[in-house]
Protein backbone atom coordinates (compact mmCIF):
# COMPACT_ATOMS: atom_id res chain seq x y z
CA UNK A 1 0.00 0.00 0.00
CA UNK A 2 1.35 3.41 -0.95
CA UNK A 3 1.60 6.41 1.36
CA UNK A 4 -0.96 9.11 0.38
CA UNK A 5 0.43 11.89 -1.81
CA UNK A 6 -1.06 14.56 0.47
CA UNK A 7 1.50 13.52 3.12
CA UNK A 8 4.35 14.47 0.80
CA UNK A 9 2.75 17.75 -0.27
CA UNK A 10 2.18 18.77 3.36
CA UNK A 11 5.75 17.85 4.29
CA UNK A 12 7.16 20.02 1.50
CA UNK A 13 4.99 22.97 2.51
CA UNK A 14 6.08 22.68 6.16
CA UNK A 15 9.70 23.50 5.20
CA UNK A 16 9.29 26.86 3.38
CA UNK A 17 12.90 28.05 3.75
CA UNK A 18 14.68 24.90 2.56
CA UNK A 19 12.00 24.29 -0.07
CA UNK A 20 12.41 27.81 -1.47
CA UNK A 21 16.21 27.62 -1.54
CA UNK A 22 16.30 24.24 -3.26
CA UNK A 23 13.50 25.08 -5.70
CA UNK A 24 15.20 28.35 -6.67
CA UNK A 25 18.46 26.56 -7.47
CA UNK A 26 16.62 24.06 -9.65
CA UNK A 27 14.63 26.91 -11.24
CA UNK A 28 17.76 28.66 -12.49
CA UNK A 29 19.08 25.44 -14.01
CA UNK A 30 15.76 24.79 -15.76
CA UNK A 31 15.54 28.42 -16.95
CA UNK A 32 18.97 28.18 -18.59
CA UNK A 33 18.02 24.92 -20.31
CA UNK A 34 14.76 26.42 -21.62
CA UNK A 35 16.67 29.54 -22.70
CA UNK A 36 19.11 27.43 -24.75
CA UNK A 37 16.20 25.58 -26.36
CA UNK A 38 14.45 28.92 -27.03
CA UNK A 39 17.60 30.19 -28.75
CA UNK A 40 17.79 27.09 -30.97
CA UNK A 41 14.06 27.11 -31.68
CA UNK A 42 14.11 30.80 -32.61
CA UNK A 43 17.01 30.34 -35.02
CA UNK A 44 15.45 27.24 -36.56
CA UNK A 45 12.03 28.87 -36.88
CA UNK A 46 13.55 31.92 -38.58
CA UNK A 47 15.10 29.75 -41.28
CA UNK A 48 12.26 27.24 -41.65
CA UNK A 49 9.70 30.04 -42.00
CA UNK A 50 11.87 31.57 -44.72
CA UNK A 51 10.89 28.77 -47.06
CA UNK A 52 7.51 28.19 -48.64
CA UNK A 53 6.21 24.66 -49.29
CA UNK A 54 4.90 25.77 -52.71
CA UNK A 55 8.26 27.11 -53.91
CA UNK A 56 11.14 25.09 -55.31
CA UNK A 57 14.75 26.23 -54.97
CA UNK A 58 17.23 24.98 -57.56
CA UNK A 59 20.99 25.02 -56.93
CA UNK A 60 24.12 23.51 -58.43
CA UNK A 61 24.54 19.80 -57.76
CA UNK A 62 26.53 19.28 -54.57
CA UNK A 63 26.12 22.83 -53.26
CA UNK A 64 25.47 22.96 -49.51
CA UNK A 65 24.51 26.64 -49.47
CA UNK A 66 23.43 29.34 -51.89
CA UNK A 67 26.78 31.13 -51.75
CA UNK A 68 28.60 27.96 -52.89
CA UNK A 69 26.16 27.37 -55.75
CA UNK A 70 26.23 28.52 -59.34
CA UNK A 71 23.47 28.28 -61.97
CA UNK A 72 24.22 29.59 -65.46
CA UNK A 73 21.98 31.99 -67.34
CA UNK A 74 21.02 29.34 -69.94
CA UNK A 75 20.05 26.88 -67.19
CA UNK A 76 17.99 29.59 -65.48
CA UNK A 77 16.09 30.27 -68.71
CA UNK A 78 15.38 26.56 -69.18
CA UNK A 79 13.97 26.36 -65.64
CA UNK A 80 11.80 29.46 -66.18
CA UNK A 81 10.28 27.88 -69.29
CA UNK A 82 9.12 24.69 -67.55
CA UNK A 83 5.36 24.15 -67.87
CA UNK A 84 5.25 23.21 -64.14
CA UNK A 85 6.18 26.80 -63.19
CA UNK A 86 3.15 28.84 -62.09
CA UNK A 87 2.38 32.17 -63.77
CA UNK A 88 1.15 35.49 -62.43
CA UNK A 89 -1.96 37.34 -63.57
CA UNK A 90 -0.09 38.74 -66.57
CA UNK A 91 1.08 35.30 -67.65
CA UNK A 92 4.71 35.81 -66.58
CA UNK A 93 6.42 32.82 -64.90
CA UNK A 94 6.71 33.09 -61.13
CA UNK A 95 10.42 32.31 -61.19
CA UNK A 96 13.39 34.31 -59.94
CA UNK A 97 17.04 33.74 -60.83
CA UNK A 98 18.86 35.16 -57.84
CA UNK A 99 22.34 36.34 -56.94
CA UNK A 100 23.46 35.82 -53.33
CA UNK A 101 26.62 37.46 -51.96
CA UNK A 102 27.85 37.96 -48.40
CA UNK A 103 29.40 41.36 -47.61
CA UNK A 104 30.93 42.80 -44.44
CA UNK A 105 29.31 45.86 -42.88
CA UNK A 106 30.07 47.85 -39.68
CA UNK A 107 27.76 47.13 -36.78
CA UNK A 108 25.40 49.84 -35.61
CA UNK A 109 26.39 51.37 -32.31
CA UNK A 110 29.12 48.86 -31.50
CA UNK A 111 32.59 47.83 -32.60
CA UNK A 112 33.22 45.19 -35.23
CA UNK A 113 31.56 44.11 -38.44
CA UNK A 114 28.83 41.69 -39.47
CA UNK A 115 28.50 39.52 -42.54
CA UNK A 116 25.28 40.43 -44.31
CA UNK A 117 23.56 38.60 -47.16
CA UNK A 118 22.84 40.66 -50.28
CA UNK A 119 20.23 39.13 -52.60
CA UNK A 120 19.57 40.24 -56.15
CA UNK A 121 16.10 39.29 -57.38
CA UNK A 122 14.14 39.20 -60.59
CA UNK A 123 10.93 41.28 -60.55
CA UNK A 124 9.05 38.02 -59.89
CA UNK A 125 11.17 37.39 -56.79
CA UNK A 126 9.01 39.68 -54.69
CA UNK A 127 5.81 37.95 -55.80
CA UNK A 128 7.25 34.61 -54.68
CA UNK A 129 7.60 35.84 -51.09
CA UNK A 130 4.04 36.55 -50.06
CA UNK A 131 5.03 37.04 -46.41
CA UNK A 132 7.08 40.15 -47.25
CA UNK A 133 5.55 43.51 -46.37
CA UNK A 134 7.09 46.98 -46.58
CA UNK A 135 7.27 48.56 -43.12
CA UNK A 136 8.98 51.82 -44.06
CA UNK A 137 9.58 53.59 -47.37
CA UNK A 138 8.90 51.60 -50.55
CA UNK A 139 10.21 48.72 -52.65
CA UNK A 140 13.17 49.22 -54.98
CA UNK A 141 12.38 50.15 -58.57
CA UNK A 142 13.58 47.61 -61.17
CA UNK A 143 16.71 48.66 -63.06
CA UNK A 144 17.78 51.29 -60.50
CA UNK A 145 20.52 51.63 -57.88
CA UNK A 146 18.03 51.08 -55.06
CA UNK A 147 17.80 48.45 -52.33
CA UNK A 148 15.51 47.51 -49.50
CA UNK A 149 16.72 46.14 -46.16
CA UNK A 150 15.23 43.61 -43.77
CA UNK A 151 13.99 45.27 -40.60
CA UNK A 152 15.97 43.14 -38.16
CA UNK A 153 19.35 43.59 -39.82
CA UNK A 154 18.65 47.31 -40.33
CA UNK A 155 18.65 47.71 -36.55
CA UNK A 156 22.03 45.98 -36.23
CA UNK A 157 24.07 47.18 -39.23
CA UNK A 158 25.20 50.72 -40.05
CA UNK A 159 24.03 52.49 -43.19
CA UNK A 160 20.74 50.63 -43.57
CA UNK A 161 18.31 53.40 -42.65
CA UNK A 162 15.86 54.63 -45.27
CA UNK A 163 17.54 57.42 -47.27
CA UNK A 164 21.07 56.27 -46.47
CA UNK A 165 23.58 55.05 -49.05
CA UNK A 166 25.25 51.63 -49.13
CA UNK A 167 28.46 50.97 -51.04
CA UNK A 168 28.06 47.55 -52.68
CA UNK A 169 30.96 46.52 -54.85
CA UNK A 170 31.74 49.30 -57.27
CA UNK A 171 28.51 51.28 -56.90
CA UNK A 172 26.50 53.21 -54.35
CA UNK A 173 22.94 52.06 -53.68
CA UNK A 174 20.25 54.10 -52.00
CA UNK A 175 18.18 52.44 -49.27
CA UNK A 176 14.57 53.23 -50.17
CA UNK A 177 12.72 50.93 -47.81
CA UNK A 178 12.68 48.37 -45.01
CA UNK A 179 10.60 45.22 -44.96
CA UNK A 180 9.32 42.52 -42.64
CA UNK A 181 9.03 38.87 -43.62
CA UNK A 182 7.12 37.16 -40.84
CA UNK A 183 10.19 36.78 -38.65
CA UNK A 184 12.05 34.75 -41.29
CA UNK A 185 15.74 34.96 -42.22
CA UNK A 186 14.85 37.24 -45.14
CA UNK A 187 14.65 40.02 -42.53
CA UNK A 188 18.45 39.70 -42.23
CA UNK A 189 19.08 40.41 -45.93
CA UNK A 190 19.52 43.34 -48.33
CA UNK A 191 17.51 43.08 -51.57
CA UNK A 192 17.85 44.78 -54.92
CA UNK A 193 17.44 44.22 -58.67
CA UNK A 194 19.67 41.35 -59.82
CA UNK A 195 20.38 43.07 -63.17
CA UNK A 196 22.00 45.97 -61.28
CA UNK A 197 23.47 44.21 -58.24
CA UNK A 198 24.96 41.39 -60.33
CA UNK A 199 27.41 43.53 -62.35
CA UNK A 200 28.23 45.70 -59.30
CA UNK A 201 29.25 42.63 -57.29
CA UNK A 202 30.92 40.69 -60.10
CA UNK A 203 28.07 38.27 -60.82
CA UNK A 204 27.31 39.03 -64.47
CA UNK A 205 26.50 35.65 -66.03
CA UNK A 206 25.88 33.33 -63.12
CA UNK A 207 23.20 33.09 -60.45
CA UNK A 208 23.39 31.32 -57.11
CA UNK A 209 19.89 29.87 -57.23
CA UNK A 210 16.62 29.83 -59.13
CA UNK A 211 13.38 29.81 -57.14
CA UNK A 212 9.96 29.23 -58.65
CA UNK A 213 6.39 28.54 -57.57
CA UNK A 214 4.94 25.19 -58.56
CA UNK A 215 1.75 25.10 -60.56
CA UNK A 216 0.82 21.83 -58.84
CA UNK A 217 2.58 20.96 -55.55
CA UNK A 218 1.64 17.28 -55.88
CA UNK A 219 4.05 17.04 -58.82
CA UNK A 220 7.14 18.05 -56.87
CA UNK A 221 8.77 14.59 -57.08
CA UNK A 222 8.31 14.53 -60.85
CA UNK A 223 9.69 18.07 -61.16
CA UNK A 224 12.68 17.11 -59.02
CA UNK A 225 13.43 14.04 -61.18
CA UNK A 226 13.11 16.09 -64.36
CA UNK A 227 15.45 18.85 -63.19
CA UNK A 228 18.08 16.60 -61.63
CA UNK A 229 18.00 14.22 -64.59
CA UNK A 230 18.57 16.93 -67.22
CA UNK A 231 22.29 16.76 -68.20
CA UNK A 232 22.19 20.37 -69.45
CA UNK A 233 21.49 21.74 -65.97
CA UNK A 234 23.60 19.94 -63.36
CA UNK A 235 21.31 21.01 -60.53
CA UNK A 236 19.57 19.77 -57.42
CA UNK A 237 16.04 20.72 -56.36
CA UNK A 238 14.38 21.05 -52.94
CA UNK A 239 11.20 22.61 -51.73
CA UNK A 240 12.12 25.95 -50.22
CA UNK A 241 10.81 24.84 -46.82
CA UNK A 242 12.91 21.65 -46.89
CA UNK A 243 16.04 23.51 -47.99
CA UNK A 244 15.94 26.07 -45.19
CA UNK A 245 15.07 23.39 -42.62
CA UNK A 246 18.24 21.53 -43.63
CA UNK A 247 20.26 24.76 -43.41
CA UNK A 248 19.16 25.32 -39.80
CA UNK A 249 19.48 21.78 -38.43
CA UNK A 250 23.22 21.63 -37.68
CA UNK A 251 23.57 24.89 -35.75
CA UNK A 252 20.27 24.38 -33.90
CA UNK A 253 21.45 20.96 -32.71
CA UNK A 254 24.80 22.41 -31.63
CA UNK A 255 23.04 25.14 -29.63
CA UNK A 256 20.79 22.58 -27.94
CA UNK A 257 23.74 20.30 -27.22
CA UNK A 258 25.76 23.14 -25.70
CA UNK A 259 22.75 24.14 -23.61
CA UNK A 260 22.32 20.62 -22.27
CA UNK A 261 26.05 20.36 -21.49
CA UNK A 262 26.11 23.63 -19.55
CA UNK A 263 22.89 22.70 -17.78
CA UNK A 264 24.28 19.31 -16.74
CA UNK A 265 27.26 21.03 -15.11
CA UNK A 266 24.97 23.39 -13.21
CA UNK A 267 22.58 20.57 -12.36
CA UNK A 268 25.26 18.87 -10.23
CA UNK A 269 25.05 21.68 -7.69
CA UNK A 270 21.25 21.72 -7.77
CA UNK A 271 21.10 17.93 -7.26
CA UNK A 272 23.41 18.12 -4.23
CA UNK A 273 21.28 20.94 -2.85
CA UNK A 274 18.16 18.84 -3.21
CA UNK A 275 19.96 15.85 -1.71
CA UNK A 276 20.97 17.85 1.38
CA UNK A 277 17.40 19.06 1.80
CA UNK A 278 16.05 15.53 1.63
CA UNK A 279 18.71 14.18 4.01
CA UNK A 280 17.72 16.88 6.49
CA UNK A 281 14.05 15.93 6.05
CA UNK A 282 14.82 12.25 6.70
CA UNK A 283 16.87 13.10 9.80
CA UNK A 284 14.12 15.31 11.22
CA UNK A 285 11.35 12.79 10.66
CA UNK A 286 12.69 9.52 12.04
CA UNK A 287 9.70 9.32 14.37
CA UNK A 288 7.29 9.77 11.44
CA UNK A 289 9.09 7.09 9.47
CA UNK A 290 8.78 4.67 12.41
CA UNK A 291 5.08 5.48 12.78
CA UNK A 292 4.50 4.80 9.08
CA UNK A 293 6.17 1.41 9.42
CA UNK A 294 4.13 0.60 12.55
CA UNK A 295 0.97 1.46 10.63
CA UNK A 296 1.87 -1.20 8.09
CA UNK A 297 3.60 0.74 5.35
CA UNK A 298 6.54 -1.25 3.99
CA UNK A 299 10.09 -0.05 3.36
CA UNK A 300 9.37 0.17 -0.38
CA UNK A 301 6.41 2.48 0.29
CA UNK A 302 8.57 4.69 2.52
CA UNK A 303 11.29 4.89 -0.13
CA UNK A 304 8.83 5.71 -2.90
CA UNK A 305 7.16 8.32 -0.70
CA UNK A 306 10.39 10.21 -0.04
CA UNK A 307 11.39 9.91 -3.67
CA UNK A 308 8.03 11.39 -4.70
CA UNK A 309 8.58 14.20 -2.21
CA UNK A 310 11.92 14.99 -3.83
CA UNK A 311 10.30 15.05 -7.26
CA UNK A 312 7.55 17.39 -6.01
CA UNK A 313 10.24 19.72 -4.69
CA UNK A 314 12.06 19.59 -8.04
CA UNK A 315 8.87 20.20 -10.01
CA UNK A 316 8.19 23.32 -7.96
CA UNK A 317 11.62 24.49 -9.11
CA UNK A 318 10.82 23.40 -12.67
CA UNK A 319 7.65 25.47 -12.77
CA UNK A 320 9.54 28.46 -11.38
CA UNK A 321 12.20 27.90 -14.06
CA UNK A 322 9.53 28.07 -16.77
CA UNK A 323 8.30 31.34 -15.31
CA UNK A 324 11.86 32.72 -15.16
CA UNK A 325 12.43 31.78 -18.81
CA UNK A 326 9.26 33.37 -20.21
CA UNK A 327 10.60 36.97 -20.34
CA UNK A 328 13.26 35.99 -22.92
CA UNK A 329 10.53 35.02 -25.39
CA UNK A 330 10.59 37.44 -28.30
CA UNK A 331 13.95 39.05 -27.47
CA UNK A 332 15.88 39.60 -30.69
CA UNK A 333 19.46 38.42 -31.03
CA UNK A 334 21.65 37.23 -33.86
CA UNK A 335 24.16 34.54 -34.72
CA UNK A 336 26.19 33.40 -37.68
CA UNK A 337 24.49 30.88 -39.94
CA UNK A 338 27.14 28.22 -40.43
CA UNK A 339 25.76 27.35 -43.86
CA UNK A 340 26.17 30.85 -45.32
CA UNK A 341 28.55 32.49 -42.79
CA UNK A 342 26.22 35.47 -42.68
CA UNK A 343 24.48 37.01 -39.69
CA UNK A 344 20.89 35.97 -39.04
CA UNK A 345 18.80 38.02 -36.63
CA UNK A 346 15.99 36.16 -34.90
CA UNK A 347 13.86 36.14 -31.76
CA UNK A 348 14.07 33.73 -28.84
CA UNK A 349 11.13 31.35 -29.00
CA UNK A 350 10.04 29.68 -25.75
CA UNK A 351 7.95 26.71 -26.86
CA UNK A 352 5.73 24.24 -24.98
CA UNK A 353 8.18 21.51 -26.00
CA UNK A 354 11.05 23.47 -24.45
CA UNK A 355 9.16 23.95 -21.19
CA UNK A 356 8.19 20.28 -21.16
CA UNK A 357 11.88 19.38 -21.57
CA UNK A 358 12.67 21.68 -18.64
CA UNK A 359 10.07 20.02 -16.42
CA UNK A 360 11.33 16.58 -17.43
CA UNK A 361 14.88 17.63 -16.56
CA UNK A 362 13.66 18.94 -13.19
CA UNK A 363 11.98 15.58 -12.54
CA UNK A 364 15.23 13.76 -13.29
CA UNK A 365 17.08 16.08 -10.91
CA UNK A 366 14.47 15.30 -8.26
CA UNK A 367 14.97 11.56 -8.73
CA UNK A 368 18.78 11.90 -8.67
CA UNK A 369 18.75 14.11 -5.59
CA UNK A 370 16.16 12.11 -3.69
CA UNK A 371 17.23 8.54 -4.35
CA UNK A 372 19.94 8.16 -1.67
CA UNK A 373 17.98 9.99 1.09
CA UNK A 374 14.90 7.90 0.24
CA UNK A 375 17.00 4.75 0.40
CA UNK A 376 18.35 5.80 3.79
CA UNK A 377 14.83 6.42 5.09
CA UNK A 378 13.68 2.98 3.94
CA UNK A 379 16.67 1.17 5.48
CA UNK A 380 16.44 2.65 8.98
CA UNK A 381 15.89 -0.08 11.60
CA UNK A 382 12.44 0.17 13.11
CA UNK A 383 13.70 -0.07 16.70
CA UNK A 384 16.17 2.74 16.17
CA UNK A 385 13.62 5.02 14.57
CA UNK A 386 11.15 4.40 17.44
CA UNK A 387 13.85 5.52 19.90
CA UNK A 388 14.52 8.59 17.69
CA UNK A 389 18.09 7.58 16.90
Amino acid sequence: MGIPLVYNVRSVMQRPVSTSATATGIAFVVAILIGAFALASGFQAALVETGSPVNVIVLRTGADSEISSGVGRDAANIIRALPEVAADAAGRPLASAEMVVVISRPRLGMAGESNVTVRGLDPSGLALRRQVTVTEGRLFAPGTDEVVVGGRIARRVAGCGVGETLRLGQRDFKVVGQFAAGGSAFESEIWGDVTVLGPALGRDNVFQSVTFTMRDTSRFRAIKRQLEGDPRLGVQARTERQWYAEQSRLLANVIRGAGVFITLIMAVGAVFGGMNTMYAAVGARTGEIAMLMVLGFGRWSVMVSFLVESVILALIGGVLGCVFALPVNGITTSTTNWASFSEVAFAFRVTPAGMAAGLLFATLMGVAGGFLPALRAARQPLAATLRGE
